[in-house]
């Protein structure tokens, strides 16, 4: 079996201490075979919270790959740093941000779904370039075949029921071109909240997937992360909360895109 970790918006500067060591103790005993960090690593972007950010994941002593999520841009207030060099602050972290995984039959695609600016007063939702979906669905096409296909990004493509909300502009379209391509799943994070809820497109089922917050800024949910399950074409996710019930599965999902 396959064991990944999908971690999201620990908000370091707003991080949970307790939350914060309990993952990086579950990963020292479990020893999953790779982290996927869904962006929202800082609560607003300084050097400091990279740094700390930076050495929590290095710590954890396994494969990460990290996202950008929109609290990892400078703020509002800091326009010419936000417009012009947004990330000159990720030195702590540069070599993880969107970095490509293959491990054990499973490719990790990163996907941009953060915009420095947009056409609408909430810069914090989401959008998804005709870029970065270009770059997201070449990595696809070079995935070894037969392998599992992830797709790792900040914010939720589509609505996954959640209080918080993304509102990705372009995700629907992002999300059925990633389902024409054989995605088998979207991970992301953003809305503090778990949830895992199929997407048909054509007779293939893709897995949006989204995980908790280990940061003090809970919703419904205590302090949470995602474990996936891998075992032969299928995977089951696991909810992992910081709660009297530790765990709860919410989905299982065979290869071939059909809901199990």
């Amino acid at each position: 079996m396959t064991k990944l970790f999908h971690v999201s918006d620990v908000h370091f500067g707003a991080e949970d201490p307790e939350a914060v060591a309990w993952f990086r103790d579950l990963v020292a005993a479990e020893k999953p075979d790779a982290v996927i960090m869904t962006g929202d690593l800082t609560m607003r972007a300084t050097p400091k919270e990279f740094e700390a950010g930076g050495a929590w994941l290095r710590s954890l002593g396994v494969p990460v790959t990290l996202e950008v999520g929109n609290h990892d841009i400078p703020y509002y207030w800091d326009p010419i740093r936000r417009l012009f060099s947004p990330y000159s602050r990720y030195a702590a972290v540069e070599r993880m941000i969107e970095k490509p995984l293959d491990v054990a039959g499973i490719t990790v695609v990163p996907l941009k779904t953060t915009a420095r600016a947009q056409w609408r007063w909430n810069w914090s939702k989401g959008r998804v370039s005709g870029g970065s979906l270009r770059r997201a669905l070449a990595l696809v096409r070079e995935a070894p075949r037969g392998n599992l296909i992830f797709v790792a990004g900040h914010h939720p493509l589509i609505e996954g029921g959640t209080k918080g909300t993304a509102r990705t502009r372009r995700g629907d379209v992002a999300l059925a071109a990633l389902a024409d391509a054989g995605v088998h799943a979207v991970l992301s994070g953003h809305v503090h909240d778990p949830f895992d809820i199929p997407y048909d497109r054509g007779g293939w089922t893709v897995r949006m997937i989204g995980a908790g917050t280990l940061s003090k800024r809970t919703r419904a949910t205590p302090p949470a992360f995602n474990e996936i399950r891998v075992t032969g074409d299928r995977f089951e996710t696991i909810v992992r909360t910081l709660s009297a019930e530790p765990e709860r599965p919410i989905s299982s999902t065979a290869a071939s895109g059909a809901t199990g």
